[in-house]
């Protein structure tokens, strides 16, 4: 057995908590698949090497008491949104989708459009790598490509260095109305606090949410990872719980902790977190960037 099957299998078996009492989202997961449908992009250097599919996905979400998922496009297959377009189809009862379009391509507004009205997309992510790689967030391409998702009133997603947010700053200024996204607390490293503030800046800006993911990847202690339940404690206390939301990031969670661990962190081990607080953070706030039917 593998040892991403291996720790499925045993994030699988484990028992559920108790229903709170709301239905428990999760807001940032990926699926891939190997398969000759659905090729890796040509700038893969290094696939994975397990699947990571959507039914292994939802035996985990059962197993875990998680009622629906945001799946958000995996950067194996970049620009082309085949397979996880194929995924929402199956499994629309289940799953929300968010594409990628090529930052670099004039013509992303228009692709961005089709992936939204024609394949059902409920957003967009960008990653601007924190070195001049990433540059393109400053550039002449991000105006049309921000205000058509406006336009289109899906949610700006954002996986970014902590560098980077006086850069979002300047985009969301220009486009007030839009709701973005700040996944994994923008990766603060947990031994720079003071950049944490690039991030908090951004709660000025009412129409911003934070992902309080990535505990267990930024940490350098073990579960429940209170160095980086640090910068939990204080983006709870800039943007407030109707702000933030968890998430696991399943399946790449599983290089350094389980899915249940991703959840029971949130839910069970953040003492600073009242019941009221954590419905929305693992429920209420999801729903109101991402609306899920009944």
């Amino acid at each position: 057995m593998s040892e991403l099957s291996r720790r499925h299998f045993l994030a699988a078996a484990a028992l559920p908590a108790p229903s709170p009492g709301y239905r428990i989202l999760d807001p940032h997961v990926h699926v891939w698949k190997k398969d000759p449908r659905y090729p890796w992009a040509k700038e893969t250097v290094k696939p994975p090497e397990q699947d990571a599919t959507p039914e292994m996905l939802l035996d985990l979400m059962r197993a875990n008491g998680v009622a629906k998922t945001v799946i958000i496009q995996v950067i194996h297959y970049r620009y082309d949104n085949s397979y996880l377009a194929d995924v929402l189809k199956r499994y629309p009862q289940y799953f929300h989708g968010v594409c990628r379009v090529d930052p670099l391509d004039a013509a992303a507004p228009d692709h961005l459009s089709r992936l939204v009205r024609e394949q059902g997309f409920r957003g967009v992510r960008l990653s601007p790598a924190g070195n001049p790689s990433g540059d393109w967030i400053r550039g002449p391409l991000m105006p049309p490509l921000w205000k058509r998702c406006q336009d289109l009133k899906v949610p700006m997603t954002l996986l970014a260095p902590v560098t980077r947010m006086p850069d979002a700053a300047a985009l969301i200024e220009k486009f007030p109305d839009l709701t973005v996204v700040v996944d994994h607390m923008a990766d603060c490293p947990v031994d720079q606090p003071q950049e944490l503030g690039k991030l908090i800046a951004l709660a000025r800006y009412p129409k911003v949410f934070v992902k309080i993911s990535h505990t267990w990847s930024l940490s350098r202690q073990p579960y429940p990872y209170l160095d980086a339940q640090e910068h939990v404690r204080r983006l709870y206390a800039a943007f407030g719980p109707r702000r933030l939301m968890w998430a696991t990031d399943w399946p790449i969670v599983e290089q350094r902790a389980s899915y249940a661990q991703a959840l029971r962190v949130v839910r069970d081990d953040m003492p600073f977190l009242n019941a009221e607080d954590k419905s929305w953070i693992l429920s209420q706030t999801i729903e109101r960037v991402w609306p899920f039917p009944e």
